[in-house]
């Protein structure tokens, strides 16, 4: 790669961690070596959040100097409102690639559904850029993300090459730790056994706080969780496009 195609590439990098955030550093690192990087993200921690956007509160953006010295805008919205902002308004040009990570906690099986990360992707796709999540296992600020962010270079780097197909966004998830291998895999099914815990506040008022763990259904190393825990990261290629096409197709010749 010539340093001057390198700097003819804009590259926009999100999360929904926060712009404070270890990981979020550790993916402008990697898309340094590829580009120019602008930074927009949450002010704040926005994990869960899924793909929602701000519409009954005005948006503010921020100057923020990251830990490194690099200037980011820290937005006091969601990730998919970073990305939207981003991109229409505070970008002094269209992006070539959009990352949003490196998260502090994997997602991968259902995870996808919930993950502000994967929305910050998943909305630079609709929006028609090539898009990537990153994600790490270890949900600890002090992570080894030197696996992850080897297997993001991986995955910007097939991009740059390859590019994306309209409507996909590549969903890479990795252990925490060196890096130890990649391979594509499809979705794995899951489902949390969710329980909510009845607990009192100093005011002795009643609450609830989600607990509970993770099932797996799927078995075979064609799937992100089962790879994942055998030590090597993960590329899905996932879609916003939620027809079930396979039965749409037997309905459709249906009378209802």
């Amino acid at each position: 790669m010539s340093k001057q195609l390198s700097k003819d590439r804009l590259i926009l990098v999100c999360n929904d961690d926060g712009i404070f955030s270890k990981g979020i550093q550790a993916l402008a690192d990697v898309a340094a070596e590829f580009g120019e990087v602008r930074v927009v993200a949450p002010d704040r921690q926005q994990s869960a959040v899924g793909h929602s956007i701000t519409i009954m509160d005005p948006l503010r953006a921020s100057p923020f100097k990251m830990a490194s010295g690099l200037n980011g805008i820290a937005v006091n919205g969601t990730p998919a409102d970073c990305v939207k902002l981003a991109t229409d308004q505070l970008l002094d040009r269209k992006p070539d690639l959009i990352l949003s990570g490196i998260n502090h906690g994997s997602n991968a099986g259902i995870n996808i559904i919930y993950s502000g990360t994967v929305s910050a992707a998943t909305e630079g796709t609709i929006l028609g850029f090539p898009s990537i999540a990153v994600s790490c296992m270890e949900f600890g600020e002090d992570a080894d993300l030197s696996g992850c962010m080897e297997a993001a270079r991986r995955a910007v780097s097939f991009v740059f090459k390859n590019g994306l197909p309209r409507g996909i966004t590549l969903n890479v998830n990795a252990p925490g730790g060196p890096f130890k291998g990649i391979r594509w895999t499809k979705q794995g099914d899951s489902r949390y056994e969710d329980e909510y815990v009845l607990r009192k506040d100093p005011m002795n008022n009643p609450y609830y706080w989600i607990t509970g763990r993770m099932e797996i259904l799927d078995e075979g190393m064609e799937f992100d969780i089962n790879v994942l825990n055998d030590g090597l990261a993960s590329v899905t290629p996932i879609q916003y496009d939620l027809t079930a096409h396979k039965v749409f197709s037997t309905f459709s010749e249906m009378e209802i």
